[in-house]
This record gives C-alpha cells, structure tokens and sequence, in this order.
C-alpha cells in the first residue's frame, strides 16, 4: 500500500496525467482509503484552478510568492 508521502508526492503529476496506469491505480486505491490525502488534493486543485483563473491578471508580489513556496515546501515535509 501507498504511503501518504508517496501519494502527495504524486498529486500534481496525477493533476497533469503524467502518471502511468499503475501509478495511478496505486494512488487512486490509496485515495479511496484516505481521507487526509483526499483533503491534499482538494487543496492541490483549489490552488490550480486559482492559479489558472489569475494567470496574467494579476501578478504576485516577490514576498508572497516566497511564503507560498514556503508553505508548499512544508506541506511536503508534513509527510516524510
């Protein structure tokens, strides 16, 4: 079984469809066990879907920016 770091590691890969089968079976399974990783790809396509309808409009300041990157960053390490 998929560990959840193994799983959100893999969320914005399955979001493009640059998976192959077996990876996204095994994320998927895992998915249907859990509810915590279901919460991070929520998350994960909340923050795309803002990113896609702000793309060009407006541009980020430098310091947001560097905490959203930070914050990604820990989001990450939450699972290790």
């Amino acid at each position: 079984m998929m560990s959840c770091k193994e799983a959100v590691d893999l969320l914005w890969d399955y979001l493009d469809r640059n998976l192959d089968r077996v990876e996204e079976q095994d994320l998927e399974a895992h998915l249907g066990l859990c509810r915590h990783c279901c919460g991070e790809l929520e998350f994960a396509r909340q923050i795309r879907g803002l990113l896609r309808r702000t793309a060009g409009v407006v541009e980020t300041p430098p310091e947001t920016r560097v905490r959203l990157e930070a914050l990604l960053k820990e989001l990450e390490g939450s699972h290790e």
